[in-house]
């Protein structure tokens, strides 16, 4: 096990509809570099990951957001699914917690559709970055510079398009968490 990540604390920002992998594996990446990773949802108990369209595991809520504070960690994981984030950015409290961490200057790093909750948050103009392609416009729209790579780093912004990319966004999040 690498230390890269020792002694930080990851916020997972997730919710039912969550695209299994790319909440599984972001976690396995940050637990495997020795940082601790906690499940911060909408609500307590356990939320419903997805395979697609299709159900996959249930994944423990460490914190609801509204009881969790950026200022605990070091940096934030918003994983896809084309409902996870969809149900996020409605929530006011999980909007508050995402842009809490652009105000403090933290990493935060984003995949899929996951950039939807940053569009709600207002963090994106300016930016470059990528997402799943139907995101294009939505980030244009809000200011963003959209580009079809697997992995772009803006700052302390990373951004990915979709599963196949895990590898990639996996090794820059946990860089650019590192410092």
């Amino acid at each position: 096990m690498s230390t890269q990540l020792q002694g930080k604390r990851i916020a997972f920002l997730a919710t039912d509809g969550v695209e299994e992998v790319e909440y599984t594996e972001p976690r396995k990446a940050v637990e495997a570099a020795g940082g601790t990773a906690e499940l911060i949802s909408l609500k307590d108990g356990d939320i419903q990951a997805v395979n697609h369209m299709d159900k996959a595991g249930t994944h423990h809520v460490d914190r609801t957001v509204r009881e969790a504070d950026a200022a605990d960690y070091d940096a934030l994981v918003l994983p896809g699914g084309v409902a996870n984030p969809d149900f996020l950015r409605a929530d006011p409290d999980a909007v508050r917690f995402v842009r809490d961490f652009f105000t403090a200057d933290k990493t935060v790093a984003a995949i899929c559709h996951g950039p939807w909750t940053l569009i709600e948050a207002g963090v994106v103009n300016g930016r470059t970055m990528t997402s799943w392609p139907s995101l294009r416009t939505d980030l244009a729209n809000a200011g963003a510079t959209w580009v079809d790579q697997e992995v772009f780093v803006d700052d302390r912004l990373v951004t990915s398009r979709k599963p196949d990319d895990l590898p990639a966004f996996c090794a820059a999040m946990v860089d650019r968490i590192a410092g």
